[in-house]
């Protein structure tokens, strides 16, 4: 049976010690949905809500947050980021979200992927909430990971 990494034997939580692992090349790929209205949608791509432009404000909001993930989750370890990316595509009902977070450290990029995703579509509630009142994020998932020696 597996154990969890982050749970020490007395059951207190703790920060994994990967100081003994090599450093390798790591890619996550983290995406998530939110669903707009088609009104929303063309507000957007018109560069008309008020508060700017919507997804290059996301894109930044999403790179930063990635940046900070060891500062907003407890047990994350502090990565030197040599990527993040934030992609935005639209469809009829909404727009996904990737981000992709690339590092060569001692441990897996994955919480920095998931966090960048996450601000990203926050950022897209926040900026179009007073337009949009029947917003819904979804589907926030890791979908692809990697290692590389």
């Amino acid at each position: 049976m597996r154990r969890l990494t982050h749970i020490a034997a007395d059951g207190s939580a703790r920060m994994v010690d990967v100081s003994a692992k090599p450093q390798s090349a790591r890619t996550a790929i983290a995406s998530g949905k939110i669903r707009l209205r088609r009104e929303t949608l063309e507000l957007i791509s018109k560069n008309k809500i008020a508060k700017g432009n919507v997804f290059a404000t996301a894109r930044i909001a999403g790179i930063q947050a990635a940046k900070q993930t060891a500062q907003l989750i407890p047990l994350c370890h502090t990565l030197p980021l040599g990527e993040v990316k934030i992609d935005i595509v639209t469809s009829n009902d909404g727009a996904e979200v990737k981000c992709t977070a690339r590092t060569v450290a001692q441990t897996g990029v994955e919480m920095e992927a998931l966090t960048g995703v996450s601000i990203a579509l926050l950022t897209v509630y926040d900026m179009c909430k007073a337009v949009d009142k029947e917003m819904e994020i979804s589907g926030i998932r890791l979908i692809e990971k990697t290692k590389q020696p």
